[in-house]
This record gives structure tokens, C-alpha cells and sequence, in this order.
């Protein structure tokens, strides 16, 4: 068909500056189309010598055509008879469609007609800046500065934008019951253009086939730009050029992460895909390398010594960094005297070292199936400020005097010496706790008796009890999982949970709640806000399916308490962790700020995060707020710790992300040795595209797509969380309880897919 052709032609044409001016660019199209034409009447006469009719386009067509027409250049004035020959029509009815078809059009404000039968996309002059977001499906967007509508940008559109970047946009009219759209018409500011996939390797070049949600087109790599990667393997790529009329991407190897299917290169790609790094730089090892072991005496003799109070870590069996320490001792008053001892990170990692600019750059740990991708070198987390037992250590630590009835009588921020006792796993804590005989069991005994308190209290005041099971995978030496279960909080996680929540807030509260007469100074807090009433209102119609109520608006307290009451009344049914779930997405999610507002789900006035200064930067940064203030400075600049909590806040959504990532690749890769089994499973998620179902065995989700129910055409009710049979009627509603097939697990995706029983 010519009209491909002439596409291609009044696409790539008015890409170019239009300083030669309108005519010329006409003249240009003109010419192009007729050697089209000329071309395809040579074909004609290869073929039989017929003499070639005009194609009649449907009305759609028509305007379909004509507003590609005017978008690619809204600068052009056109008249109908070259609009017509743009689009590759030359009979005489449809020409006056046409002409008619311009005119409604001008009236309608789509078109402006700048003289008398000649017209020009009515938009100019209506430029907006924002952010472009980009899709494989071809459906981009821009998000303006201002917010408000996202506007649909074609790919044709799109000036070869990426995901994320900062953009410039010319605004189309809006045409009656169309979608805002526009054109990218200057990209601002670019975020870094990488991207993993698998390569594929000729004698030529090679590709890049990546499964990125953002990105349609493989990435073309010249050869030499290899970097000595084969067919097969895991890389990292970086795109360097995109030309206007190409459709693929030019890019170069930056890493080869390994054979695709190799655990390690699987894990690295993850952590690649989301923009985390996979290796710890040189000279930053090398800066924690020069760091001494030895504790100088003139150090120890300026805290506070606790080296012979009984002290001791409670830690997942595989930890090799432990934060956090607890001492106790019983007083003469029969009180009881608690230290929560924190690694005193910030006593080695000083302010702007290259040690400390990479830890602000990565903001956190990341905990991925089979490892950990420590936040600082491994010399400081696992070694130097590791609270090791039988080794001194620097501490920074809140001490508490509590009551029988876990009062706190008194307590201080100190800066100390420990040396730790014993280290406990969980379940070797939980073992003290459950028989009452072990190490340590008068301290274990009587802090879990306190933690007990401490936790009734809290819910009594409002807070919300999400205690969810985690999924755990046992593994083999190569990375292989070998069975899914689920790990579940007992006694002595709630035990180390009580208390370093304790020290969290008693920190807030002593830089946010100042003296009378005393200004407050610029502090970190972990916020977190008021559930949206619109999402409480959503979950409370949603649970009324399982026959639930939840009163959804009131005081925060009653809210909270509803939910407490709900989460109780699901505890053990099937659709327990449907539940659980939907009620965490109506929440608000916590984040760092240094305006404070109080942390809506544990109920407390004042929260930070004081605890974790291995894994999280916001935790170095409340540490050094606190020797500042502790040692009268004045109050830090707001706006730089700002900045930090929303690069912080950012960072910890994407390392969760990308541990989800972990987790779904290994579900996949559980099941994909189990195809042709049937499991029974709940609906977990329900969309236009299918059905998510979650098994009840292993928690393992796959998806149902909809192309596969074909004994009927199924139509999503977004508003009721369900597909609907058009003909037969039938439901799939979100939380409904399904049996399945599983058909394929696809591990470039990760993804399963299931067919219903």
C-alpha cells in the first residue's frame, strides 16, 4: 500500500528544521510521493501491466491520516488538495470528504484555518515542561510540572525520549471525546540510558532483547562496542545514540554480568535493572581498609563503660552485621535497667569521606533472596562496627529504667563501650522464651515480659498490628531454591522490636519535643500520615464480599482499631493475606521527612529511625544530629536534610522493588519444574490484561491472562475488582478461591502463567 510508504516519507521529512520554509517542505513531500507512486505503477506493470485503482479509505482512516498529517508538522499550512496528496488520495468523492472533513475540524478548534481554505494545527504558542514516562506497549505520557492529566504522547511524538526524562512538550488541541495529546519537542534533561538484557551476537553486530516495561525496541551495539560478550549472556548496555530516522537504538556494552540463568548474573541484572550497584568500588574498600581496629583508651575514657553489664544480640541465624545490642541489669528498686546499644557508625564514617558519599548514594541495604548488598564496605559492617560478642565495641545508646508495668522511669542518650556476652539467633531466644532454661534466661525472661507491656500499650493507644509472615526460601550452594516457607514473627522478634521502636521514638522526642522557651531544630523523622478516606472507604467496600465491616472515617484511634479488629477476625481464614495486603495499599506509605507529622500506624507523636546505622543512611544522619545538639550546636540547614530524606525515601522504595524482584524470580524459578501440576489458589489481582492468583501451598502468584478464557469475552469491572462474562455472565472477583494449571514460567519475565481448572 502507497500510504506506508507516504508515511514514512512525511514523518522523517518534517523532522527537519523548517527554515527553508513551508513550500519547500511541501515541494519535498510532493516529489517523495510521486516516486512512491511512479514506483508502485512500475510494480503494477511488472506484474500484468493492470492499471491501478484508487483505494477508498474509510471515513476513520480518513481523519486518522489527516491529523497525523497536521500533528508531525503543527506548523504547516495546508489546503485540502495537499492534505490529499499526503495521504494518498486522489479520488474525487473523498477529496471533498476531505475538504468537509478540514473544515469541521477548524470548527471544532482542532485545526485553525490561518487563510482562506488552508489550515494548521491550532496549537502553537501551548508549551508545557514536565516529565516523560515511557511504555514498551507504546502508549508514553508526559506528566506536567504542575501536575494534573497525563498527556498521551504517540511514539511518532515521542523525539526518541526515555523513561524519566525531563521534558519539553508542545500541547495538541484537544480534540471533542479525545484524549489530551502532544509532542515532545526538546528533551531538558536525560536520565542515564542503561538497561539489561540478553544479548544476541552475528558476525556484524549484535542486539540487546531486554524485557524492560519502558522500552519496545532492542538496542543495536556495533561490535566493537561488545566489550567480548557472546550470545547468551546477561549485559548491561548503555544506549549513546538514538537517530531520528532509525527504529532501533544505538548502545555499548558496559558490563557482562554472566550467562543468562546463572544465579549471580540473574541477581546482578536485578539489582542492574534498578539502577542499584552490584560491587563495591575499589578506593572505597581500600579507605575502609586504612581504618584501625584498635579502640584508643582516650576514646573509651570519654563514655559511658557498660563492658561488664550482661549483653547480648538477637539475629536472624545468617547475619553477619549486628547493629544492635541489648544490656540489663536489675536495680536495687527492683526497676529494670535496659540499654539499647547501636553501632556507633558515625565514630569512623566522617561527613563527606568517599566512604560516606557512597553510603548516602545507595541510602540503604539491600536484601535480595540469597544476599545482601551491604550499604557500607564490608570491613565496616560485618567487622569494625559489627556488635560481635567477646569484642569491645563503640556504641551510641539510649538507656531505660522501667518499671514492672514497663514504665519509663527515667532515660538518656549516651555515647558508650560494650562488649557483648552472647549472640543469639531468634530461634535460640525463642527456645529461652518458650522453655524458660538457657543462657541469659533472667534478662531474656524479663525483657520479653516488658516487650509484652510495651506492645499492649501501644495498641491500646492506637496502634495498627500488621504482624505479616515472610516468604523465605531454602537454597542450595548454587542459588537453586529447593523449597518455599513462610517465616513467622514469634516472641523474641516482637521482643527486639518492642525495644529498638523505644529508642526510636524516646530519640524523637528529645530533639522534637525542646525545652520550654527552646526553639526546634531541624531533626529526621519516619512519618507516616492519616490513611486517604477515599482508599479506606475503597477497602471497606471491598471487604464487605467476605462479610466484614470497618467503619472508614472517624478519629484515628477508632480507625486503627477497626483494622486491628479486622486483621484479628481474618487471622487463619483463606483469605487472610488478600486481606493484608489490600489493607497495606489503602495506607499511606512511610517515608522520612523533616517536617514532622507524627507515624500514623505505631501510633506515636514522635518517630525516627536511630537503630539501623549499618543498613540505613537516615539512621547516620539522626546520629549526627544528635552529637550536634547533644553538644549545644545550632540547629542544622532544613533544606539540605530535606533533600536527603527524599533521596533516602526514594532509595528505599527502590531497594524494595528490587528484593520483590528477587523474591519473583525465584517463585518462577521454584515452579517451573512443576508445569502441568494444579494447585489451589485465591485471586490476589484482577486487571484488563487477566487474572493474578496467588497459591495457598507456597504463596507463589502467577497470572491467568485473559486471552486464555475463551468461553466467553470478559470485560473488567475495575470498580467492583472483577471480569464479567459478556454472554454467560460469569464473575472472577478479586478474592475468590480458584484452582489451576500452571502453563509456563517464563524467568526472562518473571513470570508464571496458569490456566483455570
Amino acid at each position: 500500500m502507497a500510504e506506508k510508504g507516504i508515511a514514512r516519507c512525511f514523518l522523517s521529512t518534517f523532522v527537519k528544521e523548517e527554515a527553508d520554509g513551508p513550500e519547500k517542505l511541501l515541494h519535498e513531500q510532493e516529489e517523495m510521493y510521486m516516486v512512491k507512486k511512479n514506483d508502485k505503477k512500475k510494480d503494477k506493470k511488472k506484474a500484468g501491466g493492470k492499471r491501478s485503482r484508487s483505494t477508498r479509505l474509510k471515513k476513520e482512516a480518513i481523519m486518522h491520516r489527516i491529523v497525523s498529517t497536521f500533528e508531525s508538522s503543527p506548523a504547516l499550512p495546508l489546503n485540502y488538495k495537499q492534505v490529499c496528496k499526503l495521504i494518498g488520495i486522489d479520488n474525487n468523492v473523498q477529496k471533498l470528504q476531505v475538504a468537509d472533513m478540514l473544515e469541521s475540524m477548524a470548527a471544532g478548534g482542532f485545526l485553525k484555518e490561518v487563510d482562506r481554505g488552508r489550515y494548521r494545527l491550532n496549537n502553537l504558542g501551548t508549551i508545557a515542561e514536565g516529565v516523560f514516562v515511557r511504555r514498551s506497549n507504546g502508549k508514553n505520557s508526559f506528566i506536567p510540572d504542575e501536575g494534573g492529566t497525563p498527556i498521551f504522547i504517540a511514539e511518532r511524538n515521542s523525539a526518541h525520549a526515555m523513561d524519566g526524562d525531563r521534558v519539553k512538550v508542545q500541547l495538541f488541541a484537544r480534540r471533542k471525546n479525545a484524549e489530551p495529546e502532544g509532542e515532545v519537542i526538546e528533551v531538558l534533561e536525560s536520565k542515564e540510558r542503561v538497561f539489561v538484557g540478553k544479548l544476541q551476537v552475528t558476525r556484524g553486530f549484535a542486539f540487546l532483547v531486554t524485557e524492560n516495561k519502558t522500552l519496545a525496541n532492542d538496542i543495536f551495539i556495533p561490535k566493537e562496542k561488545l566489550k567480548g560478550g557472546k550470545t547468551g549472556d546477561k549485559a548491561i548496555v548503555r544506549i549513546v545514540e538514538w537517530p531520528d530516522n532509525a527504529k532501533n537504538p544505538i548502545g555499548e556494552v558496559v558490563d557482562i554480568l554472566g550467562m543468562a540463568g546463572d544465579n549471580t548474573a540473574e541477581m546482578h541484572s536485578i539489582l542492574a535493572e534498578f539502577g542499584l550497584p552490584y560491587k563495591y568500588p575499589e578506593n572505597v574498600e581500600k579507605a575502609a581498609k586504612r581504618i584501625p581496629d584498635e579502640i584508643p583508651a582516650d576514646e573509651i575514657a570519654k563514655r559511658e563503660d557498660f563492658r561488664d553489664v550482661l549483653t547480648f544480640t538477637i539475629d536472624p541465624k545468617d547475619a553477619k552485621d549486628f547493629d544492635d545490642a541489648l544490656s540489663a541489669r536489675l536495680l536495687d528498686n527492683g526497676n529494670w535497667e535496659v540499654g539499647v546499644h547501636i553501632a556507633d557508625v558515625t565514630h569512623y564514617v566522617k561527613p563527606e569521606s568517599v566512604i560516606d558519599r557512597e553510603a548516602e548514594s545507595r541510602a540503604t541495604s539491600v536484601y535480595l533472596v540469597d544476599r545482601t548488598i551491604p550499604m557500607l564496605p564490608e570491613r565496616l559492617c560485618n567487622q569494625i562496627c559489627s556488635l560481635r560478642p567477646n569484642e569491645e565495641k563503640l556504641c551510641f545508646s539510649a538507656i531505660f529504667e522501667l518499671d514492672k508495668d514497663a514504665e519509663v522511669v527515667r532515660s538518656r542518650i549516651c555515647r558508650t563501650v560494650i562488649k557483648s556476652d552472647r549472640r543469639f539467633a531468634y530461634e535460640e531466644a525463642q527456645e529461652v522464651i518458650e522453655k524458660g532454661e538457657g543462657d541469659c534466661k533472667e534478662a531474656i525472661l524479663a525483657l520479653n515480659e516488658l516487650a509484652k507491656k510495651l506492645r499492649e500499650k501501644r495498641f491500646r493507644h492506637g496502634a495498627i498490628n500488621f504482624d505479616r509472615y515472610e516468604v523465605k526460601f531454602e537454597i542450595d550452594e548454587n542459588g537453586k531454591p529447593l523449597r518455599v516457607y513462610f517465616k513467622v514473627s514469634k516472641d523474641a522478634n516482637k521482643l527486639i522490636e518492642e525495644f529498638m521502636l523505644l529508642a526510636n521514638k524516646t530519640v524523637a522526642e528529645l530533639v522534637g519535643r525542646p525545652p520550654k522557651g527552646k526553639a526546634k531544630k531541624t531533626f529526621v523523622y519516619r512519618i507516616h500520615e492519616v490513611p486517604d478516606p477515599e482508599k479506606m472507604e475503597n477497602f471497606a467496600t471491598f471487604i464487605r464480599r467476605f462479610g466484614y465491616r470497618l467503619k472508614s472515617d472517624g478519629k484515628k484511634t477508632e480507625i486503627s482499631k477497626g483494622i486491628n479488629h479486622l486483621l484479628d477476625q481474618v487471622q487463619g481464614k483463606p483469605e487472610e493475606n488478600l486481606i493484608e495486603t489490600v489493607a497495606i495499599r489503602a495506607m499511606q506509605k512511610a517515608k522520612y521527612s523533616t517536617d514532622n507529622i507524627g507515624h500514623y500506624g505505631l501510633a506515636f507523636d514522635y518517630y525516627t529511625h536511630f537503630t539501623s546505622p549499618i543498613r540505613r543512611y537516615p539512621d547516620m544522619m539522626v546520629h549526627r544530629l544528635l552529637e550536634r545538639y547533644m553538644a549545644g550546636g545550632k540547629s542544622a540547614v532544613k533544606k539540605k536534610y530535606e533533600n536527603l530524606c527524599e533521596h533516602c525515601s526514594s532509595m528505599e522504595q527502590v531497594a524494595a522493588n528490587a528484593e520483590r524482584a528477587s523474591i519473583k524470580y525465584k517463585q518462577v524459578e521454584f515452579m517451573s519444574d512443576k508445569l502441568g501440576q494444579v494447585f489451589d489458589g485465591v485471586i490476589s489481582g484482577v486487571t484488563e490484561w487477566g487474572l493474578y492468583v496467588e497459591l495457598n501451598d507456597n504463596k507463589c502468584e502467577g497470572m491467568v491472562p485473559m486471552r486464555d478464557l475463551d468461553d466467553d469475552y470478559y470485560e473488567f469491572d475495575e470498580k467492583n475488582y472483577c471480569i464479567i462474562g459478556r454472554r454467560k455472565k460469569r464473575r472472577y472477583r478479586l478474592g475468590d478461591p480458584v484452582t489451576i494449571k500452571v502453563a509456563q514460567a517464563n524467568l526472562e519475565r518473571k513470570q508464571l502463567d496458569f490456566l483455570l481448572v
